[in-house]
């Protein structure tokens, strides 16, 4: 088995008999500098089949994240109704709203986002360690069953808690916010069957621009997975979800390039022919290019780790990575610790560029 190593992030990735991924090291004016780094990393393996293990929920929350659950649980009580955004798409709404009692169906409307969590579990998983101290690997071992223990994840457009639930039994916890009220009860009451979760799993009803007023940078991971092609401002939601996650942290997207090829898969293929989403799902209008999700990024002063195309199967409901980013692919982006001017310079360092140059005056 062969895994993708590059500076802490860990991927097994799957295309045709091989495995391989686009590891994006440096992205200037368009220019991609990719190099592929095979090893083996006891953090790094990925079972396609992946399946979380439940664990037990920790008996005492760290203080911090008690006092966001806190502050989340004051926000979602004195915002029932929420007013509507710049990134909110009432017809988007309207759309979930009617499929809101069929999220936990496995095998119905939902049953690609269902298998989707093979790739994007893992992916958070392995992004969310990436912003710890891994020079040593066997770091990764001692974590045991719950690696993102003390993690705090933002899951943005959680729907009914496909994605948060998995990652909530790995250890972390979650904040789930949806724009789509009938979501929130579903959520909650899904998640109030397992005592293991429940205590790591907080569900809101709003957007991310409420969030960002008293939420900006408490979040170690920020995730918005199938979310940018139903909204009307990719450029506001990607910022506010960067305003969101702290210095050093990651923002995680998966959605879909706007390309023939998509059309004919996410548009035609799933709508038309296979049945797997409704029809009216997708507006092929609303993907949106990697490449223009990488330049809204860099204009936020994030640096782009990853980029990866997905496959998925209808026939077998299966997904599998690949270098084609021609319909799905996730992106992973790390907000820089410091803060950086247009040109990419750290700030402290124009500051003293221009004191010295005052001094040789």
């Amino acid at each position: 088995m062969q895994n993708i190593c590059a500076r802490g992030i860990y991927l097994s990735l799957q295309h045709g008999t091989s495995k391989s991924c686009r590891i994006l090291h440096h992205y200037h004016g368009g220019y991609r500098s990719v190099r592929k780094c095979h090893q083996i990393s006891p953090c790094g393996f990925i079972n396609r089949h992946f399946k979380p293990k439940i664990i037990p929920a920790a008996s005492v929350l760290p203080a911090s994240f008690r006092s966001t659950l806190n502050c989340v649980r004051t926000y979602s009580q004195a915002n029932k109704k929420t007013q509507a955004q710049s990134t909110i798409d009432e017809e988007e709404i309207d759309k979930f709203r009617a499929l809101s009692e069929r999220w936990w169906d496995e095998i119905g409307e939902f049953q690609a986002l269902h298998t989707l969590n093979d790739l994007r579990v893992p992916l958070i998983r392995d992004a969310a360690l990436s912003g710890r101290d891994h020079r040593d690997e066997r770091l990764a071992l001692k974590m045991g069953p719950s690696p993102l223990k003390e993690t705090l994840i933002l899951d943005v457009g959680s729907g009914g808690g496909i994605l948060a639930e998995p990652l909530a039994r790995l250890g972390a916890t979650v904040i789930g916010i949806d724009a789509t009220e009938e979501n929130i009860p579903i959520a909650q009451t899904h998640a109030s069957h397992d005592p293991e979760i429940r205590t790591r799993l907080k569900y809101i009803h709003g957007t991310t621009d409420d969030l960002v007023a008293t939420e900006a940078g408490m979040f170690d991971v920020v995730v918005a997975s199938e979310v940018l092609e139903h909204v009307s401002d990719v450029g506001q939601l990607v910022s506010t979800c960067v305003d969101l996650v702290r210095p050093g942290g990651s923002v995680i997207f998966t959605t879909i390039n706007k390309t023939w090829i998509s059309y004919m898969l996410a548009v035609v293929g799933a709508e038309d022919i296979f049945r797997v989403v409704p029809s009216g799902t997708h507006d092929w209008e609303k993907f949106i290019p990697p490449e223009d999700l990488e330049r809204i990024l860099e204009q936020c002063g994030c640096e782009v780790k990853l980029v990866s195309g997905m496959l998925y199967n209808p026939l077998t409901h299966h997904w599998s990575w690949t270098d084609i980013e021609s319909c799905n692919y996730a992106l992973h982006a790390i907000k820089p610790e410091k803060q950086t001017t247009e040109r990419g310079e750290p700030e402290e360092q124009v500051e003293d560029v221009t004191d010295s140059s005052t001094e040789k005056r």
